[in-house]
């Protein structure tokens, strides 16, 4: 089993759109329902900070989130919204 936490803030004005990424792969994952991952997120009180757990058990560690392409889209500006 792998583990991966992420945590990150985003700039001011940026964490309605962030949000919008976030329900996007929330979505994927429940329409596909991909097999080995658990995914919680958590916005911080601030209203900016996010964090991002994922525990992946699949049986060659392959993160299944690599495959969504709602995912992608998100991680694409990540850098801009931070």
């Amino acid at each position: 089993m792998k583990r991966v936490l992420v945590s990150y803030k985003v700039k001011s004005g940026r964490a309605e759109e962030n949000e919008g990424y976030i329900r996007k792969v929330c979505e994927e994952l429940r329409q596909t329902s991909p097999e080995g991952i658990r995914y919680a997120l958590f916005k911080l009180d601030d209203g900016l900070s996010f964090v991002h757990i994922a525990s992946i058990e699949t049986s060659d560690e392959a993160n299944p989130l690599g495959q969504s392409e709602a995912f992608k889209k998100f991680q694409e500006g990540i850098q801009e919204r931070c």
